[in-house]
Parts: structure tokens; C-alpha cells; sequence
């Protein structure tokens, strides 16, 4: 007998990285699930800076040859494997996925889904997992944060950025945000931020300001260049960066400046070993990426993460998956605010 496979329409990376002039909306089949898999038919897409650097062939996971982007979504189970028994068929779930998010259906193992909650669309089952976990891990696994402590969470306008606050909230902490512009102090206003700094050339100085003698605890830091030695040296004795991002090298065109970005990594910021333990500071670097094979940690942060009962997402644009490289466009920008959608179907 003739086996049949579903098909599906995919955002693919042709002939590799690089370019995002080189992704293109394919038709391709789709195998059957494996026996601890489950297909799914995605109906939104969430997308990340990840992806963006991804596409240029700059982030270190990036897959070699062609390949879909993405790395979140949500959708309902159309097949089960054999050996699936906490999923069937119908069943609205979220996901992530190292990489193959960029798609009408896919394939993945059932121990990399959830079930969506039952008063969350699927637009906000999209835009909930990679940022949520990554501000639950680096706010309290690695800097093991207490009640009491201010953080300072960069790009607090950003998905990352409004669920830390959030947990900063739930922890009792005092939450400064630093945004780049004053069109986003409303929303940090709006979503609780005890206190703003907006990023300029004197952001040092503005940063002590607002800290006016307060001790910064913990730093959320995703920028890079000045803005990470900014806040490094604003850090109070004892206090634990986490760096998760470099906004800095975000550029908007379809292909890397190489010349730009080399002069950029040139000119990084550097600390010295010695003088960290002098100043009794730390500095964590950290990809959500690199956890993926640790399904047990996930699942740890995802109960943890339902503790919280952190709410619901903010969705500042829609797309229809046709448009998805015009959402990449405006996602690039940096100008969006909270978590930027692909609608499928």
C-alpha cells in the first residue's frame, strides 16, 4: 500500500543562512509522526531575535544547509505516535521546537508541547514559552533572585522584558526598565515597572540617578556595547548580571553589514576576572537554546512558570503566515513592543 503523507506550507531558508532574501514559502510533504511524536497543525507562530540571527547565519545553533526558522508556535494534534499517551487528537496545545517553527505542520516529540490553557488563544500559546522560561530562568536560576532586590531589565518593553517584570512583581522585587525611546513608557507604566531609564549616551549617569542610592541587585542586560558596562558599573557589591541577548549587532536589512558587525564585536565590552572578584560581581551568559535536550528543566520551569500565575501575553502586531517576511521587516526595527505574531490558517 501506497503511503500517503500530509502536506504543508514552510517559510524555508534556500539555499542556506545568510539572507533573508533567501527565505521562500515552499510546499513540501510531511512524514508520519514517530512513534513519540505527535503532528500538528500550527496555527500561530511567535517569533524572536533569535530567528532573525538565525536567518543571517549568525547565531551559533544555526543549522548548516537549507532549513525553517522558528523556534515557538501553537496548534492543534492532528496524529499521535503509537507510544503518545498524554496527547490525542484534537488537542490544543503550545510548543517549542529547535528550529522548524516557520510552518503549516509539524512534527515533534510530545515531550517538547503543553497543553494551551483553556482561556488563551492560540496567538497567545505563541507568544508565551521561549520568553517566559528565559526570564524565569535567568531571573531565578541563575541569579537566584530574593524578595526585596531591584533589578533592572533592559529591553523591558520586549516580550522577555514584560514577563521578568512580571516575576520581578510576584517576587517582590523593584523592577527599572530601560527603554529606547520615550513612545514605550506608557506600557511599562501600564504594565507595573516601579521606574523607567530611557538608553542615551549619558545612561550611566541616568541609571544612577534613578537608582538614587538603591542598591541594582540584578541586571537583565540583552543590548550590549556601553549599555552592559553602564549597568555592570552601576551593579551594587554582590550583584549578578544575566546576559541572554546582544540587541546591538540587530540590523534591518536582508543581509548582514559584516563590516559593521566586525567593528562592533571589536569594540565589545571586556572585564577583567580580577577585578570582578575585587568588586564581588558576576556575569552569567545564557541561550535558552542550550536547555533543549534537558526536557526534565524545562518541564521543572514550565510548573514553576504556572506557580507564578504570571497572566497573559502582550500582542502588539498580527500577520497572516503569507506575510511573514513582512512581520521579519518590522519585527528588525526594534520599534514593537511585547510579542510580534504569525497567524496560520
Amino acid at each position: 500500500m501506497k503511503i500517503v503523507f500530509m502536506k504543508r506550507k514552510s517559510w524555508r531558508m534556500i539555499p542556506k543562512a545568510g539572507n533573508i532574501g533567501n527565505l521562500q514559502l515552499v510546499e513540501e510533504e510531511i512524514e508520519h509522526p514517530k512513534e513519540n511524536e505527535v503532528q500538528v497543525k500550527v496555527k500561530a507562530i511567535g517569533l524572536n531575535f533569535a530567528d532573525i540571527f538565525a536567518m543571517y547565519g549568525l547565531y551559533s545553533a544555526t543549522p548548516e544547509g537549507s532549513f525553517i526558522p522558528g523556534l515557538e508556535y501553537s496548534g492543534l494534534v492532528e496524529r499521535v505516535g503509537k507510544r503518545v499517551k498524554r496527547f490525542k487528537e484534537g488537542d490544543k496545545i503550545m510548543g517549542v521546537t529547535r528550529f522548524g517553527g516557520y510552518t503549516s505542520r509539524l512534527n515533534i516529540d510530545h515531550n517538547y508541547i503543553t497543553e494551551l490553557p483553556a482561556t488563551w488563544s492560540f496567538q497567545e500559546g505563541a507568544s508565551y514559552l521561549v520568553q517566559a522560561m528565559t526570564a524565569y530562568w535567568a531571573l531565578i536560576e541563575l541569579a537566584n533572585m530574593k524578595k526585596g532586590e531591584t533589578v533592572l531589565i533592559h529591553s523591558a518593553a520586549g516580550g522577555v522584558g514584560l514577563w521578568a517584570n512580571k516575576i520581578v512583581k510576584k517576587m517582590g522585587g523593584y523592577s527599572i526598565g530601560s527603554i529606547g525611546s520615550a513612545s514605550k513608557v506608557q506600557l511599562l507604566l501600564d504594565q507595573g515597572y516601579d521606574d523607567y531609564v530611557i538608553r542615551s549616551r549619558t545612561f550611566r549617569s541616568d541609571l544612577k540617578n534613578k537608582l538614587n542610592g538603591r542598591p541594582l541587585d540584578i541586571v537583565l542586560e540583552c543590548i550590549g556595547g556601553h549599555i552592559f558596562m553602564d549597568s555592570y558599573l552601576n551593579m551594587a557589591r554582590q550583584g549578578r548580571m544575566v546576559v541572554y541577548g546582544s540587541a546591538r549587532y540587530t540590523q534591518t536589512g536582508d543581509k548582514p553589514n559584516y563590516l559593521k558587525l566586525a567593528w562592533k564585536y571589536l569594540q565589545r565590552p571586556k572585564l577583567d576576572p580580577q577585578k570582578m572578584i575585587e568588586e564581588n560581581k558576576a556575569v552569567f551568559g545564557f541561550n535558552l537554546i542550550h536547555l533543549y535536550d534537558k526536557k526534565e528543566k524545562l518541564h521543572e520551569m514550565l510548573n514553576a512558570l504556572k506557580g507564578f500565575d504570571l497572566g497573559k501575553s502582550v500582542i502588539s502586531h498580527e500577520f497572516a503566515f503569507e506575510d511573514l517576511k513582512q512581520a521579519i521587516r518590522l519585527f528588525q526595527t526594534g520599534k514593537t513592543v511585547g510579542k510580534l505574531v504569525v497567524r496560520v490558517g
